[in-house]
């Protein structure tokens, strides 16, 4: 019954219930429905012109913002909590080192990144989304850009990104972390460092990528060295100096043309 409905609404729509193999793609009766649907779709295509604006005006801003670490987070972690105390304090040392720190610019971990990076002494960089609950901007940021689109924002937070540091956190902050891992795997982004931070919380899925993913051929064991697990501010900083040290912070002309196909 719930089958022959919904074949039954599609029909509706498509106002053609007897199609040939030859022509798959129904002419659309001009209804009150058709019409509306026909206005969405022009709202869809005119909706390129704002995703362009919003690549457009972030990178502009985003630009000078260099060097820069991503921080990432949950935005449920309450000011009182030690994830949110600790990121504070790992922002803090990356900003008085010299890195801006680019964030959520929302409440929790994303708050505790931009204030470590407020009261240091390079910018604090808030990437803010507009979504119907949970994200509010937090007021600890030199640089706040906004957006609608998530994908738009993903991208700007690998762009300018020179190390990623995963503090905990749920889906959105696993979406950003297996984004990272997924471009530099595939060689669509440069190979930047990508910090885990909180060996008990993360220490889990460390394990499973290395037991289950590795062992059952789903990625390579070289894979393994994409993430590195580190608990302590200082060596997390450290860690990044190292990486650098002898390459420094500029992109080659090699990682500046992949950047324009991430």
């Amino acid at each position: 019954m719930r089958r022959r409905a919904a074949q039954a609404h599609i029909n509706k729509i498509n106002g053609d219930t007897t199609m040939s193999l030859k022509d798959k793609v129904p002419t659309l009766v001009d209804t009150a429905a058709q019409a509306d649907i026909h206005a969405w779709r022009a709202r869809e295509s005119w909706r390129v012109f704002e995703i362009m604006a919003e690549f457009v005006e972030a990178a502009e801003r985003l630009q000078p913002i260099q060097p820069a670490v991503s921080i990432f987070g949950s935005a449920r972690t309450p000011q009182e909590h030690p994830y949110y105390k600790l990121t504070e304090q790992v922002a803090r040392l990356l900003s008085d080192a010299g890195f801006s720190v680019i964030s959520g610019g929302g409440p929790g971990i994303m708050e505790a990144a931009n204030k470590g990076a407020f009261f240091g002494k390079s910018p604090s960089v808030g990437l803010n989304i507009q979504l119907p609950h949970e994200q509010s901007g937090n007021p600890y940021q030199d640089v706040s850009q906004s957006f609608r689109h998530f994908f738009a924002r993903k991208v700007m937070f690998v762009k300018h990104a020179t190390a990623y540091v995963v503090m905990p956190g749920g889906f959105g902050t696993l979406d950003e972390l297996t984004e990272a891992l997924t471009l530099i795997q595939t060689g669509k982004s440069r190979r930047i460092p990508i910090i885990l931070v909180g060996s008990a919380f993360w220490g889990g899925m460390v394990d499973w990528f290395r037991n289950v993913l590795v062992t059952e051929k789903m990625i390579g064991p070289a894979d393994m060295d994409l993430v590195q697990l580190i608990d302590d501010p200082k060596e997390i900083v450290d860690a990044i100096f190292k990486y650098y040290e002898t390459r420094g912070f500029e992109m080659s002309p090699a990682e500046r043309e992949m950047q324009f196909s991430l």
